[in-house]
């Protein structure tokens, strides 16, 4: 009879059987289930399970959280249940399988442009306080700007728009990099095929509709000519570029030798790319961008235009993603330039910003216990309502789909308020809240309220859509969710939510045990770092116990004490789990996010049930490989528990040598 042999069979029972799991696999201290229909999975009774210490639903997969003796449950487990268990890396395939067309699209843009956001958000902030002091005449009677009657101000302006430019007019750079680097092709090829497209040889792209067509370059190749204009501020050309790179690298890497792949494939797949780029992928990026811009043009002029401010004000934020927006910067232009010298269509775009910043705010508001989200939904908030959009678009609303969707809604009605009444602005460029100051003042009333409808419609549909959508996980963070679901702890730097072992009855005797164990050596040569200074929150705010990190300066982890292995992961070989002899249970977790790595550049040197001394090597690591999959090499040693820590002193802040210098005590 197996230990779990209860919880086992209930457990199969509650998933719905096995003709209901598609997949399951296990990782440090869960279950992972792919089912064919989630809703038979009856989580209350599931999370009663005395094994059981918490259920979630993450990227199509069912995870039951066990602890660490997850390994054994998940071999009772597949053995009573006749189902061969797969590699994780196969669950997440599985699990991509219950997504809708939708979904696979949106994940992959939310791959692509997760890499991209921070400088996002730097962007559209430097951007979003440019148009405050450059474009808002605030002083000598509204006749001129901050930047126009301080030289001070006027230089920083300038100077920003270094930061501006490098984000916002070369970001196809950073696509065409973000897609390589996901594809898994050369990513140096990326950032020049995305140069090319940026270069300043080209005519701006953002030039283009000012500029004669006679007067624009070319390249002429005698039988055709090819005009030479950049891409600043696309996406669509410059992600179908990308693709085009990276399925051509992937061909004749498949086709040529490796004796002469390093010359080859580089040169075979980058010269076509760019020609590919240039000559078929702008062209129609400006087809489109130019349709569309003649639809705005037409349906402003039209007897229809309130009917085409709805769609304007409903389709503007998903342009934004695609950056045919900026067509309509020719369209505002040509407007500015008829006798009204106005324009009704920018007082649209302006509430758009303000519309989807909305729907940040209230995403803020759901998630302020989720300490992670915030760092991207406050900063985008602020940076949308000052009229720069991606950050909250790619950032927060494109991931979550709804907030995008309730923010279009608000728009919608916010422009055909707008439109309806006919508000005119007197200049472009300043978006937003702020975007009020560029409207003519007898218009000032009814854009006001637009800009009311803006910020309430989307902000009520997405609390009250995300009150009834946004997981647990969601909206307090992977560590609260946790403990709300009766964990101690969450092992969130690998991507995996656990439940250590520590029941809140044996708090007093773990106390006491550790008061036996008076110290524990460095396992690593470098530099011991505060647990609060790691890049993880769950880390760096103690959920999963008391610590130190470490900076390593060498490659073998090593036994901080006389210990017993309690845990490992094997196919990863990242982590592993000690125990003392006085019970005190430890955990080393090399690098974070690692367990990305699917065991890349780790090599586990112990196995579970192995008895070690202090000083014995316990996983060695490459950090070259760690540093080049983009994660942190910082190592955790944490006493897990909450009654183990009781006492416990930390020695950071100083240079440590493995086995030897003491990093954890007890009084």
């Amino acid at each position: 009879m197996g230990k779990y042999e209860n919880d086992v069979k209930r457990l199969l029972e509650l998933v719905g059987g096995k003709e209901n799991i598609q997949a399951v696999s296990h990782c440090m201290t869960r279950m992972r289930f792919v089912l064919v229909d989630s809703k038979k999975a009856n989580e209350k009774e599931i999370e009663d399970l005395p094994s059981v210490k918490g259920t979630f639903t993450q990227a199509g997969q069912y995870q039951v959280i066990i602890g660490n003796d997850v390994a054994a449950f998940y071999n009772e487990f597949t053995a009573y249940a006749g189902i061969e268990g797969v590699s994780k890396d196969a669950v997440k395939a599985a699990a991509k399988t219950n997504q809708n067309p939708v979904q696979k699209m949106m994940g992959a843009l939310g791959e692509i442009f997760a890499p991209l956001i921070p400088a996002l958000i730097c962007g559209g902030l430097v951007l979003g306080f440019r148009n405050v002091i450059d474009s808002i005449d605030l002083f000598e009677n509204g006749t001129k700007t901050l930047v126009e009657i301080s030289q001070f101000w006027a230089g920083v302006d300038s100077f920003l728009w270094l930061i501006g430019e490098a984000v916002f007019h070369l970001l196809p750079v950073g696509i065409v990099w973000s897609i390589t680097k996901k594809m898994g092709t050369t990513q140096i090829l990326g950032i020049i095929l995305g140069l090319t497209l940026v270069s300043s040889q080209l005519l701006n792209g953002f030039n283009v509709a000012s500029t004669p067509a006679d007067e624009i370059p070319v390249w002429d190749f005698g039988f055709a000519k090819v005009q030479m204009i950049g891409y600043q501020g696309q996406v669509i050309a410059a992600m179908m570029a990308g693709f085009v790179l990276v399925y051509l690298e992937k061909f004749f890497k498949k086709i040529c030798p490796e004796v002469i792949s390093m010359i080859v494939v580089p040169f075979c797949s980058l010269v076509p790319a760019v020609f590919i780029a240039h000559m078929v992928v702008g062209p129609i990026g400006w087809t489109i961008g130019n349709a569309i811009g003649d639809v705005v043009y037409a349906g402003l002029t039209s007897d229809f235009r309130f009917l085409f401010a709805a769609v304007f004000g409903l389709l503007y934020a998903p342009l934004v993603m695609t950056g045919l927006h900026h067509m309509t910067n020719a369209i505002d232009s040509q407007l500015l330039n008829t006798p009204a010298q106005s324009t009704i269509l920018w007082p649209m775009i302006a509430l758009s910003n303000i519309a989807q910043g909305s729907s940040v705010l209230a995403m803020s508001v759901l998630q302020k216990k989720n300490e992670r989200a915030q760092q991207v939904n406050v900063p985008a908030c602020i940076s949308c309502y000052l009229g720069v959009t991606e950050p909250a678009l790619f950032g927060v609303n494109l991931k979550y789909v709804f907030p995008l969707v309730c923010g279009m809604i608000g728009s919608c009605c916010a422009a055909m308020i707008s439109v309806g009444f006919g508000v005119e602005a007197l200049s472009i460029g300043v978006g937003g809240l702020p975007g009020i100051l560029s409207i003519k003042a007898q218009y000032y009333p009814i854009f006001l309220l637009a800009m009311a409808v803006a910020i309430v419609v989307p902000f009520i549909l997405t609390f009250i859509v995300g009150r009834i959508k946004l997981t647990r996980e969601d909206r307090f963070g992977r560590e609260n969710a946790a403990n709300a679901a009766g964990m101690e702890a969450v092992d969130a730097a690998s991507g995996e939510s656990a439940a250590l072992n520590g029941n809140s009855a044996a708090d007093s005797t773990d106390a006491a045990r550790a008061a036996d164990v008076k110290e524990l050596k460095s396992i690593l040569d470098g530099k011991v770092i505060p647990i609060t200074d790691v890049q993880d929150e769950v880390f760096s705010q103690k959920i999963m116990g008391d610590g130190v990190a470490i900076e390593p300066s060498n490659t073998v982890v090593t036994a901080p004490a006389d210990c017993d292995v309690s845990v490992v992961m094997a196919d990863t070989g990242h982590a592993c789990g000690l125990t003392l002899a006085n019970g005190v249970e430890l955990l080393i977790h090399v690098g974070v996010d690692t367990v990305d790595m699917g065991g890349d550049g780790f090599k586990l040197l112990v196995k579970e049930g192995d008895h070690v001394r202090a000083g014995e090597p316990l996983i060695e690591f490459d950090p070259e490989k760690i540093r080049a999959a983009g994660h942190p090499c910082t190592t955790m040693l944490i006493v897990t528990g909450e009654g183990s820590a009781a006492g416990i002193t930390m020695h950071t802040g100083m240079e440590v040598k493995a086995g030897e210098t003491t990093v954890i005590s007890w009084e």
